[in-house]
């Protein structure tokens, strides 16, 4: 007999964990199940090595803040990623309040977010971003300099032994942090079976099929020795990085036709020299090489990861074939259906300048690598870095155009959604998660809301309108997350 569930997380990733977590607060008498292919959960876009670990808010980010056609700077993302961020602070410090997770230093630090450019078109374009952040509420607080002596203050590798003459700016706001996201979804999966869901490690996901009653039948089978097995569930997440994709498009749903994926990886430049590892305390995030993807951009990180500090460079661009980490050398061909052929084939012809970059990249060695990280940090030596596997990224193809960002793909009727996309993918996955609980549950919402307003005191306002409200709950969380100073 064919076992019943109300909720299937598919993937043990952050979203699923998150997903999850919030459905156990607000219906605790469902019965949900979770599957992962690998032997532990986060060990793919989550794990801690995979990704920057950047509370992405945008303090640092320079892609969020692009030229308009009439060429001033918009401020509107940088703005919508920040309060997204706002709402993973305030559900993080509600999850510490409730002993789902630990204390707040086993997966977030206070860690200042820095951009640093160079020249002068770089510099003039850094001055009109920090003119126009500077005095929204959200980025309070964010500083700009030009001189030498003061960014050696905030980041003394960046200085030393810097080209005199050479125009460069910079800007800080200490109210950046790191983020383990492996160790959050750890322990966000680790109260999620205590709590008496059944999370099924080892098990992979092979098809979705829907049936005459509107729920689904999951088939899956485990990955050491390959015994079969079947659940129907009323309601299915797929939040399986790249591979949700492929089990979207086999579930049948109207709403996945167009869509593509186009997968690529990263290496990052690792030290824990501690000597090292004491000149530099910050995120420091730069411009992205013409043609690179959003994703590329290079920056220098501060990373804490199991109580060690350690410093990252890159990412560097890869390419593989694979949709995930661990994936299939055949992911991006039996990804390929009529309805997204044309789309994929224009992305090809109309980025000519990313594969361009990806050659280049592909062809950097190790030494070359150091070399552009000495334009960050002019004095490393390529003895200290070491060369780290960073995650697989499956990009949005949709339209003839790659998207850059995160997408839910939702059937009509609400009964199945999937995650597509990627940066800033983790930072942003309670304000995601809150998204699809409106947009999934549209009868159970409403009854839902007084305790999502306990997790997220600010859902459903704009905390970047009122100065005094973003001071006062931003103070709150830092206090909460112990990021205070």
């Amino acid at each position: 007999m064919t076992e019943s569930v109300d909720v299937v997380l598919i993937g043990g990733g952050i979203m699923s964990a998150t997903l999850g977590t919030l459905l156990r607060e607000l219906q605790p008498d469902w019965k949900i199940v979770a599957f992962e292919r690998l032997s532990e959960v986060g060990q793919e876009s989550s794990n801690a090595w995979n990704n920057a670990g950047t509370g992405h808010s945008a303090l640092c980010e320079l892609n969020y803040t692009p030229r308009g056609e009439d060429r001033l700077l918009d401020a509107s993302k940088a703005i919508a990623i920040n309060e997204q961020f706002q709402q993973s602070r305030q559900l993080w410090s509600s999850f510490v309040a409730r002993g789902i997770l630990d204390g707040p230093k086993t997966f977030i630090n206070p860690t200042p977010h820095m951009t640093f450019v160079r020249g002068e078109s770089d510099v003039q374009y850094l001055r009109e971003r920090y003119a126009l952040l500077k005095d929204q509420p959200l980025f309070a607080g964010m500083e700009y300099s030009e001189d030498s002596r003061v960014i050696n203050q905030w980041a003394p590798l960046l200085m030393q032994k810097r080209r005199k003459g050479e125009p460069f700016a910079a800007t800080r706001s200490v109210a950046g942090t790191d983020v383990d996201f492996g160790a959050l979804t750890g322990q966000l999966f680790s109260h999620l079976a205590d709590s008496g869901v059944d999370v099924r490690t080892d098990n992979e996901v092979r098809k979705l099929k829907r049936q005459k009653d509107g729920s689904w039948l999951v088939k899956y089978r485990r990955t050491i020795g390959r015994a079969p097995g079947q659940v129907k569930a009323r309601f299915v997440f797929v939040g399986a990085g790249g591979w949700a994709l492929k089990l979207l498009q086999g579930s049948g749903i109207p709403e996945i036709r167009g869509y593509g994926c186009f997968p690529i990886g990263g290496q990052w430049l690792k030290t824990s020299d501690p000597k090292i590892v004491a000149q530099h305390q910050a995120k420091v995030y730069s411009q992205a090489p013409v043609g690179a993807p959003p994703m590329s951009v290079p920056h220098l990180d501060t990373r804490v990861v199991d109580g060690e500090t350690s410093l990252l460079f890159g990412p560097f661009a890869t390419f593989s074939p694979k949709f995930l980490k661990q994936g299939g050398m055949l992911d991006i061909v039996t990804q390929v259906r009529p309805h997204n052929l044309g789309s994929m084939l224009k992305v090809a012809v109309t980025n000519f300048d990313l594969i361009t970059y990806l050659v280049s990249e592909l062809l950097k060695t190790h030494k070359k690598k150091v070399a552009t990280l000495r334009q960050f940090a002019p004095t490393v030596q390529d003895g200290d870095w070491e060369l780290l596997q960073a995650g697989q990224r499956a990009q949005v193809m949709r339209g003839g155009k790659l998207q850059f960002g995160t997408e839910i793909v939702a059937s009509e009727d609400g009964t199945i959604a999937g995650l597509l996309g990627a940066s800033p993918g983790a930072s942003t996955a309670p304000s995601i998660m809150l998204q699809l609980l409106k947009r999934c549950f549209p009868e159970q919402y409403p009854g839902w809301e007084g305790t999502l307003h306990e997790l997220v005191p600010t859902l459903g306002t704009t905390l970047n309108d009122d100065r005094a409200d973003a001071e006062s709950v931003m103070t709150a969380t830092a206090q909460a997350l112990d990021l205070t100073a």
